[in-house]
């Protein structure tokens, strides 16, 4: 254990909220704009993550597990729906209507019945009906992969633990645009506001 991991587990911080009864697997904005070369939001480890995200969503499907996708859709390159976010982030009109960079990523892809939130910000919870839909399906625990880790991963991830349900974010189904910004991330969320845990521990516990 590290000086840093021994001075905030002195002071309270990293303790695990563990698993509830009945999990979902939340996958984050797994689009082509994060593992297309060119793009402006590419990641290096963009694609790695993807099929970290492929394979925690076929043990999901294996083993009964609800699977939930995130994308980000605007009507045009004018964002109009999310101003000021696109006034900060004009790389976001990648994601307008036609632009096959907002298009799920191979190897991803959402199966039949497999619900799909649309969004405009970064949380999977800002005005949208997702927290309604995991309460009204007793889901108590998100399991999260996506793009990108100290974005819409970690925005999703604390608005899951302030709607009531238990995050836990999956280390190598996550990415951002370099190693620095992931792991702080990752240490913060871990610290404060879910569990991290990797993709062996995180597929082993949905099969449970």
């Amino acid at each position: 254990m590290s000086d840093l991991d021994r001075d905030y587990a002195t002071a309270g911080f990293a303790r695990r909220l563990g698993w509830g009864w009945r999990p979902a697997v939340l996958l984050v904005d797994p689009a082509s704009a994060y593992t297309a070369e060119g793009s402006p939001l590419y990641l290096k480890s963009g694609a790695a993550a993807a099929a970290a995200m492929h394979e925690l969503a076929a043990t999901a499907r294996e083993h009964g597990v609800p699977v939930v996708w995130t994308s980000v859709r605007y009507a045009d390159e004018s964002c109009s729906e999310a101003p000021l976010f696109a006034a900060k982030v004009p790389a976001l009109k990648v994601f307008a209507a036609g632009n096959p960079l907002g298009d799920f990523t191979a190897p991803l892809a959402p199966a039949p019945g497999e619900l799909v939130v649309v969004k405009h910000y970064a949380s999977a919870f800002a005005g949208t009906s997702l927290a309604a839909w995991l309460a009204s399906h007793r889901i108590d625990t998100l399991v999260i992969g996506g793009y990108s880790t100290s974005g819409c991963v970690r925005a999703s991830a604390l608005d899951a633990l302030q709607h009531g349900f238990r995050p836990i974010v999956v280390r190598e189904a996550c990415a951002d645009r370099e190693g620095g910004p992931h792991e702080h991330n990752l240490f913060d969320l871990n610290a404060k506001y879910a569990d991290v845990i990797g993709l062996d521990e995180a597929r082993a516990s949905l099969q449970g």
